[in-house]
């Protein structure tokens, strides 16, 4: 069993998983962006729920409103970019299977099998 207490401060972390998945909190400021045309996991899918904040995800091409309760599933491949469009912080969990990431933030290779 692994448990943490979330804290959404700033940025993004990794902040719990094991060899099949992982949780990671992302803070965006108003008016920032993470991912962008070129960003896709090729190995491993995200559910991206909005914990507080507003914003629009990008996701192949579509634009999609994100607000407090939202839970959206970027497919692996899928290309996305998350922009926050309110005042306050966009805060979101996120939920990678398989894991994306090193536990400090760089991308994985994509998983095999």
């Amino acid at each position: 069993m692994k448990r943490k207490n979330l804290q959404f401060e700033s940025g993004f972390r990794v902040v719990l998983g094991n060899r099949i998945s992982q949780a990671v909190e992302m803070v965006l400021p108003p008016g920032q962006a993470e991912g962008g045309p070129d960003n896709r996991h090729r190995g491993a899918d995200q559910w991206l729920y909005v914990v507080a904040g507003t914003g629009i995800a990008t996701v192949n091409g579509k634009r999609y409103c994100l607000g407090e309760g939202t839970l959206m599933l970027i497919e692996r491949g899928d290309e996305h970019e998350i922009r926050n469009n309110g005042d306050d912080l966009l805060r979101t969990l996120n939920f990678y299977v398989p894991p994306a990431y090193e536990k400090n933030g760089e991308e994985l290779a994509p998983a095999r099998g």
